[in-house]
């Protein structure tokens, strides 16, 4: 296998290539979790793996509570199944607290400090309401816990990682917070340990390294190892340029092109692999030191420019920035992404394409 091998096999699992998925929570299940701290572009992420929803769609499937937004794996948003957010919280939330430890002595938060923090916010969740984080920080300061900015967002997301609150239905642009046991029955949880997440990811990531595992999963090299091992049975293993891969053998091969892509701020197929990505095409416009806050396009297996948009109204109003002579060999491709960007959002498209 090629490295261009790997990356089209990768489309193919992430259904970035080939067959889509029905809804945006099976994307989510199949990618077990998907960083999403970039609420409109990570569900651009779900989309682009579905066959034909919306972002209207998706967004009733999160307020209906089908997948919920928390911090879980690394002290980040994450979509999670509802069914699979249990285990992996107590799968990974150990890890993710010892890492959070020095933000909790420099913002001042001990264990006494973070445990009132989470009776307030049991004590103003229950009974089924559904309050912001600031909503939740002037309870916190009613009751006499200060809490703003960094100090704020730890103690809520302290209170995530111990499983008390999930996420309830946005209001406006804002999220709110539910507690998970009235948020998520649990008659619909499923099982898992180390072993488990493990499989789950190379079932939605692969071919992947370990230590791209460990990275995602913030669990150690030596946990991750041991949990390859015990599922190896499950999974194939390819060297590619002397890197180790696994994946899973029963994964789509996507059977044609993937078009032109236009993947969103910190979507699973990039951010999962610091090693064997995309590679970036000669003269890219995205250079080393610039604004990171933007968008990649994808053509070929190859990263051959940017892309930003602006929502006014009815209107998305959208740059694609490219490499030297990509838009005369792909126009139609770019001018096809960005509809289908466009028609997920509900929005009348204004393009421009530089390059």
């Amino acid at each position: 296998m090629t490295r261009q091998n790997v990356l089209r096999r990768r489309l193919g699992t992430q259904r970035l290539a080939g067959d889509k998925l029905p809804t945006a929570a099976d994307v989510v299940r199949l990618l077990c979790c998907v960083q999403s701290q970039e609420y409109a572009h990570a569900l651009w992420s779900l989309g682009m793996r579905t066959s034909g929803s919306t972002a209207a769609d998706a967004q009733a499937e999160f307020d209906r509570g089908d997948f919920l937004r928390t911090h879980v794996l690394r002290p980040t948003w994450h979509f999670v199944a509802a069914e699979d957010i249990r285990w992996i919280l107590e799968v990974t939330t150990p890890r993710v607290q010892k890492l959070n430890q020095t933000i909790y002595r420099q913002v001042g938060l001990d264990a006494a400090a973070l445990d009132r923090g989470v009776a307030v916010i049991v004590d103003e969740l229950e009974g089924g309401r559904f309050r912001t984080r600031v909503e939740l920080g002037q309870a916190l300061a009613d009751h006499g816990l200060v809490a703003q900015g960094v100090r704020l967002a730890y103690i809520v997301m302290n209170a995530e990682l111990e499983g008390i609150i999930g996420s309830g239905p946005m209001r406006g642009a804002q999220q709110t917070y539910v507690l998970l046991e009235e948020r998520v029955p649990r008659s619909a949880d499923t099982t898992g340990d180390v072993t488990e997440l493990a499989r789950r990811f190379f079932l939605g990531h692969g071919p992947a390294r370990i230590q791209d595992l460990a990275r995602w999963s913030s669990l150690t090299i030596g946990q991750c190892r041991e949990a390859v091992d015990a599922v190896k049975n499950q999974l194939d293993t390819i060297t590619v340029d002397g890197v180790e891969l696994w994946f899973d053998p029963d994964s789509p091969w996507p059977a044609g092109s993937s078009g032109a892509l236009l993947l969103p701020l910190y979507d699973e197929v990039t951010l999962s692999y610091p090693v064997i990505n995309f590679p970036q095409a000669d003269s890219h416009p995205h250079q080393p030191g610039q604004d990171l806050f933007v968008g990649c396009v994808i053509i070929a297996e190859t990263n051959v420019g940017t892309w930003r948009r602006t929502v006014q109204g009815r209107k998305m109003i959208m740059e694609i920035a490219l490499a030297p002579d990509v838009a005369a060999r792909s126009g139609a491709l770019l001018e096809d992404a960005a509809n289908k960007l466009a028609s997920f959002a509900g929005k009348q498209l204004e393009l421009t394409i530089i390059g």
